[in-house]
């Protein structure tokens, strides 16, 4: 504990030259690229084999050429090849609930939503339904919603999210854990030997409206075909969870306080779930877009800060005319990118470089389930016992200049001192994640860092503006997050203020310059999660 106390002052303890002013990051060269990469031009940026994928992984390209950086990617390009399979569910899949002589077929979409994990063309659906709560174990909480049943073979119904708590030694108290996250609940329940997964969608147990998952397409890793898989992991709606529990006579708000309640025990549903999902499933290529720009010391130039941020977006929306009908994704995430490029940019300018490397990736098929991140951790073009660490940008909202921000997860690392003396020198306040309730430091790229052992985090707005009111952020998240989240409505629009992008830039680059002059590496602070993954790479 001692030793990583000292580290964490080594690290904050070397500030920047005077002489050594940081190069200027410009929110209105950000702007110019959340402009391109968020046109009908690019087609949503859909990952795989597409025309949008094409024109936005070029464009990156360039430009990292353009900021003087060296080609990491395969064959001397700025390419990292990304097999994946695409599973797209047909309109023809049926769903429905059987009770005797009783059968109510659900409405595909509006009812229901998911792919396949098996990654057949056909998987046929007939098993006994149970409800499993939030369909956590968490035998250091105390707490097992699978207590007394064994689930191999059935249908498990579930919630997203976890119990509440204000303990932080609790589920982590306010800010969720990975096991209220909706991954952590297929994982489980394919660990367990379930058939198929049901979420019952609320807007509060999930953190975004229904629409945002009732998508039927996705990408997914390439699945080892000797390991379990799910035959359809998705979404229910509120009225199709109504409808379940109605055959125990529940209500989703009784299930939702059951499942929320200490000592909650798992039951069956009273029916049967059958059906026939079918989808389309195609092997396809993506591609990550990498550069590095080199350190100055001999030795230490072997080891990289890494830079992130996804490309990628939802794509056109299936069946419908083009132009209108385009996730064009501007918030999420041409304004990470924008940033991204910047700070290659300003990295490329620096008077005197680092000792350390920096590492500038763009990474695809986020929307997808982080797959472009994970698997460049699976497959690091920097080892990741030499990967200091990762900053990733991802969904900051234009909104002005900054007098707080967000780097959630900073405070586990012993980083976090670089962090404090960055605020102070931007001037801003760091703030805990007022959205950390709803797993945001599971929901992004640098969590596949973080898994796989790197110090890693996000950085952007807080909730002080400038000259705005103190709601006024709040205000502005709520109406994207209801209105415009993974709709067609994420456009550019011409009111929003890029002056921000600076202010978080600067404060990014300083972080990062300080960790890469560093004299140790840094790591996760006793008793973390990701620490014993960080000792495996061979950080101490």
């Amino acid at each position: 504990m001692l030793r990583r106390l000292a580290l964490s002052v080594l690290i904050c303890a070397a500030p920047l030259p005077a002489s050594d002013p940081l190069p200027v990051v410009s929110g209105e060269r950000v702007r110019d690229a959340v402009k391109y990469l968020a046109s009908d031009q690019l087609e949503g940026r859909g990952p795989g084999d597409t025309r949008g994928e094409e024109l936005t992984t070029r464009y990156l390209a360039d430009e990292f050429k353009k900021a003087g950086l060296k080609p990491l990617g395969e064959k001397g390009s700025y390419f990292q090849p990304v097999p994946l399979v695409s599973v797209e569910t047909r309109r023809t899949t049926i769903l429905k609930a059987v009770k005797g002589d009783a059968v109510v077929e659900w409405p595909l979409e509006e009812g229901f939503a998911g792919t396949t994990h098996t990654q057949a063309a056909v998987e046929e659906i007939d098993a006994e339904v149970v409800f499993v709560g939030h369909g956590i174990t968490a035998p250091e909480f105390g707490w097992d919603d699978y207590q007394g049943i064994d689930v191999k073979g059935k249908v498990v119904v579930l919630f997203t999210n976890e119990p509440p708590s204000d303990d932080a030694k609790f589920f982590g108290g306010k800010a969720l854990t990975y096991y209220g996250r909706w991954t952590y609940k297929f994982e489980e329940a394919t660990r367990r030997g379930a058939r198929a997964v049901l979420i019952i969608h609320t807007p509060e147990t999930a953190g975004y409206p229904y629409s945002v998952v009732k998508v039927l397409d996705g990408m997914q890793m390439e699945r080892d075909p000797k390991a379990h898989a799910l035959a359809f992991a998705g979404w229910v709606s509120s009225k199709i969870g109504e409808q379940m529990l109605a055959h125990v006579s529940k209500t989703v708000e009784v299930a939702l306080k059951e499942a929320n309640t200490a000592g909650f025990k798992p039951y069956p549903l009273g029916f049967r779930l059958k059906g026939k999902v079918e989808s389309l499933v195609q092997k396809v290529v993506s591609k990550n877009v990498v550069g590095i720009i080199e350190g100055s010391d001999p030795d230490l130039k072997a080891e990289a800060v890494v830079f992130t941020a996804h490309w990628d977006h939802l794509g056109v929306r299936k069946g419908a005319s083009l132009g209108d009908n385009i996730y064009n994704g501007a918030a999420d995430n041409a304004t990470g990118c924008g940033l991204l490029l910047e700070l290659a940019r300003a990295w490329g300018k620096l008077p005197a470089k680092p000792k350390r490397s920096a590492v500038f990736l763009a990474v695809t098929a986020e929307e997808k389930g982080l797959l472009g991140s994970k698997y460049y951790a699976a497959h690091p073009l920097v080892p990741l016992g030499k990967t200091a660490l990762n900053l990733n940008f991802d969904m900051i909202l234009p909104l002005g200049v900054p007098e707080a921000v967000v780097a959630n997860g900073a405070e586990r690392t012993t980083v976090w001192g670089a962090v404090q003396q960055a605020a102070k020198r931007s001037q801003v306040e760091v703030q805990a994640d007022p959205r950390a309730n709803l797993g945001t430091y599971y929901r992004s790229d640098h969590f596949s860092f973080a898994r796989a052992g790197v110090p890693a985090f996000s950085v952007g707005n807080g909730s002080k503006m400038r000259g705005k009111a103190d709601d006024f952020v709040a205000k502005a998240a709520k109406e994207f997050n209801d209105k415009e989240y993974h709709t067609p409505a994420d456009e550019l629009k011409a009111d929003w203020d890029f002056a921000g992008f600076e202010v978080i830039g600067r404060f990014a680059l300083q972080i990062a310059v300080e960790v890469a002059n560093a004299p140790a590496l840094p790591t996760w602070n006793s008793g973390d999660e990701f620490l014993p993954a960080r000792v495996k790479s061979g950080v101490k």
